[in-house]
């Protein structure tokens, strides 16, 4: 739609194109434009190459040439195009004109030559020009001019479009007509428009637009953004088998842009206009629409309601997405500290009283289009008919004005009386728009102080955040949002609310002791004693069902829980949880280690999804905003993947999903826990990256074994390495020049992510297959190494085969007796001699289940640790390294699992421990370690 039809600017090359950029050109073009004042259809497409051609040369002439300008000002050409215009000539010259005048005030740079186009006041009259906007194409171009105008406004060139004697803003007032245009492209190119125009800070023009355009404006704004979230509600509630999503998406995406659009006005802070377009917002959107559905969901009353759920919803975007402070605390205040007495205030009937209008706080449409607000204003010069009752007489001068609005002035004194009387002064004496809502805010603060500033104990203010002690104080909406936790049945309203509280909680604009009133804080809290119990519990309930077998928490709802939980229970001086709460924490923490144990096997699948779902939950933890942004959440969980909704998303479905799902819950919960008793984190992740060999190590192989080989890559190229095999990890190295024995890593990658098979048509061959850990379960795996190995013949061929097969086999089985230890489940180490690794029946009872690299693997800072054959600095191979980690590790509860080295075919040595080394040891004198040494083939 906004697609140009070709390019012409600055094409063709050579002498003949070089002179048409030329005064002399120019001028022969005016001729032509005097030849052919009247269009018809012979000379058509000839008038439309010459303005093509003018304002070629016109671009050309902003960067070379200024005499160019001064003939184009001299002759007056611009008035050709606009006579070209109001002959009507048909679409296509018309679509041609827009297209080149956009061209031509993109490209021009110079301000000077800015002030000759703006000038003579003929862009004004193209702009009001009455054009055929039915036309989808001379609407897209029109809308373009517009915006390219808009983006040229500045404090200088305001001036020509802003008539400030004749209170005329046509660039401005012509734009916002297209506010609600059906193509999403032209209401975009409006919002840009708008935010260019309040961006300028010229006070009689921004006066202008508040006096004569703003209330319109946005009330009629206010009004559409209200109609596309009922018919959003309308949507969800007539989607229950997910059959619309895509109409539910773009909704949404809609009243995103549009809280965007909002916010964006607000952030360039401009007192007066962010006045008016919180009082709409507040007054005629927020309040009667969203917050009033949140405790009212009979759907007979006069009122339009949506469902709590959408509103639960748009009202966690809007926290999170606006953070002007008078908007977001007011609205909060209401939500936290509010009743129903807000929609039903002595102001408010007052003014029903006095006035035929509907209440203030109501979504109601307004009474007047846009369009028609604008000519009324525009004839009478005057701001009246548009008046609202919550508005001082403002920019208004003149007598005779103010004579015919007398009832409306009675209106705004009786409120100002009754505000007064109370003692209740919702704004500064220098503010020219009262906000009704304030004062409902003050009246809440002034009742809630009253309570809160007693000398009460921690668990008094508990009770008082919850509203159990304040007999006299209804909060309906807080009462539903500690309600909404409950998940026996499901956790559909529970996850919008956990939002709302976190969009709350990290809303910038929003004042902290609001929060503390009900002891929810802030993200940068200062430091406190005391907690929500009430909110504590409810979140403590939605782990505990979590971590039930039928449980229906989605795994969003369980972390944002965490989240909420960890952000609750903390202060700068560490974590307030009292004992009851943590006993509980601690309960839904073994019951999430008992789901798991129902689900642990050993199959290979059970190791690849706990570490693939450890990692994901590490690399992408939960986004909110990203979260509020997915319309699938509107619908009620699903439990099939067929949706296409993400997984933590949704409710599992077969025995594969809900194995992730626990050790996801498992995961959580354990994090928390740790987090809350403040204890690190020793047994995960099973691989640790700063503990593995990396690309570039340098290592002492002496009396290592090393199989030579070629590795030929996937491109075809060939490299000599030696192959070698540590407990974990096969690395290919070549030796080091600097010193004997000693080699340099160029390769090194997880054995339990490898592939080995044979080649067919060769024995001395292997095909190795080495995949890098997914992001995710649904990602494709990555192969990080895919090379053919050559090996000098089939016997080294078959001995590295058999090496890399039972080193993948013993890696494996060692993580699955670690996850096993985490369960808490008894492990039973297997004899089998793999590898080396095997243990002696005298020991196999004091070798508790496998742990992973201890602080034998922590690099050379520490000088008291030493490393295994597998280093980069210490020279100790082989059983040096096995009896040095037996003398530092004495205890087997905190034997570490064994050090690198490369792997052995051969016989396992034993090395007699000190009797006197720990208890364990002098029960057993002969213990037989993991050897790691291999002989050499020559």
């Amino acid at each position: 739609m906004f697609g140009r039809s070709r390019s012409w600017v600055g094409g063709g090359h050579g002498k003949a194109a070089r002179s048409i950029h030329s005064l002399d050109h120019l001028k022969y073009m005016y001729h032509v434009l005097t030849k052919n004042t009247t269009v018809t259809d012979h000379n058509r497409n000839l008038l439309v190459e010459t303005i093509r051609s003018i304002t070629e040369i016109l671009i050309w002439g902003d960067q070379n040439d200024s005499s160019v300008f001064d003939f184009f000002l001299e002759k007056n050409m611009f008035v050709f195009f606009l006579n070209i215009l109001r002959q009507k000539s048909g679409r296509y010259v018309c679509v041609q004109l827009l297209q080149t005048l956009n061209i031509l005030f993109e490209n021009i740079s110079h301000e000077t030559s800015l002030y000759y186009l703006l000038s003579n006041n003929y862009v004004n009259s193209i702009i009001v020009h009455k054009f055929d906007f039915s036309d989808e194409e001379i609407m897209a171009y029109y809308i373009s001019f517009l915006k390219t105008l808009s983006l040229k406004l500045n404090n200088h060139t305001v001036h020509f479009f802003y008539n400030e004697h004749t209170n005329d803003f046509a660039l401005y007032t012509e734009a916002i007509k297209f506010f609600n245009h059906p193509e999403s492209m032209v209401r975009i190119a409006v919002r840009t428009i708008t935010l260019n125009v309040y961006k300028v800070d010229n006070q009689p023009m921004l006066h202008y637009i508040r006096d004569k355009t703003a209330v319109p404006y946005f009330s009629n704004l206010v009004w559409f953004i209200g109609s596309h979230v009922i018919e959003l509600d309308n949507c969800v509630q007539t989607d229950e088998e997910h059959r619309n999503r895509g109409k539910l998406s773009d909704l949404v995406a809609e009243h995103l842009d549009h809280l965007h659009y909002l916010n964006d006005i607000l952030i360039i802070n401009c007192e007066f206009l962010n006045d008016v377009l919180t009082d709409h917002l507040l007054n005629r959107l927020f309040l009667p629409l969203y917050v009033y559905s949140l405790v009212n969901q009979d759907k007979g009353g006069e009122r339009p309601k949506i469902s709590l759920q959408v509103s639960l919803y748009l009202l966690s975007q809007v926290f999170l997405i606006i953070h002007y402070a008078p908007l977001v605390n007011s609205l909060a205040e209401v939500i936290l500290n509010g009743d129903l007495s807000v929609f039903s205030s002595k102001v408010e009937q007052d003014v029903q009283e006095n006035s035929a209008k509907s209440s203030i706080r109501c979504f109601i449409k307004p009474t007047e289009t846009l369009e028609r607000s604008l000519e009324i204003n525009k004839q009478k010069g005057k701001k009246k008919v548009l008046k609202r009752p919550n508005y001082k007489n403002i920019g208004e001068e003149d007598e005779e004005e103010r004579g015919s609005e007398d009832n409306q002035d009675d209106l705004d004194k009786a409120k100002g009386t009754e505000a007064s009387s109370k003692g209740i002064r919702t704004c500064s004496e220098n503010e020219e728009i009262e906000m009704v809502i304030m004062e409902r805010c003050k009246l809440s603060e002034l009742s809630i102080s009253a309570v809160t500033e007693q000398n009460t104990t921690d668990e008094e203010k508990s009770a008082a955040a919850s509203g159990s002690e304040i007999t006299n104080w209804n909060r309906p909406f807080l009462d539903m949002v500690y309600n909404a936790l409950d998940c026996a049945e499901d956790d559909y309203y529970a996850l919008f609310v956990l939002c709302l509280l976190y969009a709350m909680s990290h809303n910038k604009g929003i004042d902290p002791v609001k929060l503390e009133r009900i002891q929810l804080p802030a993200q940068h809290a200062e430091e406190r004693n005391s907690y929500n119990h009430v909110l504590a519990e409810g979140l403590i309930r939605i782990m505990n069902y979590a971590a039930q077998p039928d449980g229906k928490i989605r795994l969003a709802t369980l972390e944002l829980g965490c989240l909420l939980l960890k952000q609750l229970v903390f202060s700068k001086n560490g974590s307030l949880i009292k004992d009851i709460h943590l006993a509980c924490l601690e309960g839904a923490r073994e019951e999430s280690v008992h789901l798991l144990r129902r689900f642990y096997k050993g199959e290979e699948i059970f190791l690849d999804m706990f570490e693939d779902e450890y990692r994901s939950m590490t690399i992408k933890p939960m986004n909110v905003e990203y979260l509020m942004m997915d319309a699938s959440i509107l619908l009620p969980p699903t439990g099939t993947p067929l949706t296409g909704i993400d997984f933590v998303k949704r409710l599992p479905c077969g025995d594969v999903e809900r194995t992730r799902r626990a050790i996801r819950v498992f995961f959580m919960l354990r994090s928390l826990s740790l987090h809350l008793r403040n204890e690190p984190e020793t047994q995960l992740p099973l691989t640790r990256e700063e503990d593995l060999i990396k690309t570039d190590d340098v290592l002492d192989l002496n009396n290592s074994d090393l199989i030579a080989c070629t590795v030929i890559t996937k491109d075809g190229g060939q490299v000599q390495r030696f192959l070698a095999v540590d407990i974990y990890q096969m690395s290919l190295v070549e030796p080091d020049v600097a010193r004997l024995g000693w080699g340099v890593v160029k390769f090194a990658g997880l054995l339990q992510d490898m592939q080995v098979t044979g080649v067919e048509d060769d024995s001395r061959g292997l095909n190795i297959i080495i995949h890098k850990p997914a992001s995710s379960p649904h990602s494709k795996p990555f192969p990080i190494l895919q090379a053919t190995f050559i090996f000098s013949d089939h016997i080294r061929c078959i001995i590295a085969k058999q090496r890399l097969a039972k080193g993948r086999i013993q890696a494996r089985r060692m993580k699955m007796q670690r996850i096993a230890a985490l369960l808490d489940l008894p492990v039973q180490p297997s004899t089998e001699v793999v590898m080396g690794f095997g243990h002696s029946s005298a020991t196999t009872a004091q070798h508790l289940p496998f742990r992973f690299y201890d602080q034998s693997r922590r690099g050379s800072s520490d000088p008291t640790v030493q490393r295994s054959v597998f280093a980069s600095v210490d020279k100790v191979p082989g059983f040096a390294v096995a009896q040095c980690i037996n003398q530092h590790n004495p205890s087997p509860l905190s034997s570490p699992s064994p050090s690198s080295g490369s792997g052995s075919t051969g016989r396992c040595d034993s090395v007699t421990a000190s009797s006197t080394s720990t208890p364990s040891t002098a029960q057993s004198p002969s213990v037989s370690f993991p050897c790691f040494i291999v002989k050499t083939f020559v």
